[in-house]
């Protein structure tokens, strides 16, 4: 899960219409923003799969595996907890501006 943003798609971003990888076009922030969000989405779902086979006593998968999928995906969480309340309270500090 790596949620740093990429100077190079940023650059893509900038210009309208610009390709990044697989096809897809850049959006700039909000496309970054959503691929944090699918990755940390994702993280999740991997680290609740593992449980449940802990939960199922698979020996293939072990206890140490999971707790650090878990913490993984609750770190992602957090940041990403994080990166939105800033963007609502700077949403707020514009709205609030007096022109």
């Amino acid at each position: 899960m790596d949620l740093r943003l990429n100077p190079t798609s940023m650059s893509a971003a900038v210009r309208p219409g610009a390709a990044s990888q697989g096809g897809m076009v850049a959006t700039g922030f909000p496309g970054e923003f959503k691929a944090a969000l699918q990755s940390v989405s994702q993280a999740q779902n991997q680290a609740a799969a593992l449980q449940r086979q802990v939960q199922m006593e698979n020996p293939k998968v072990s206890l140490e595996e999971t707790m650090v999928a878990i913490q993984k995906a609750q770190i992602g969480f957090q940041a990403t907890l994080h990166v939105r309340n800033r963007m609502v309270q700077a949403y707020t500090d514009i709205m609030n501006m007096q022109v």
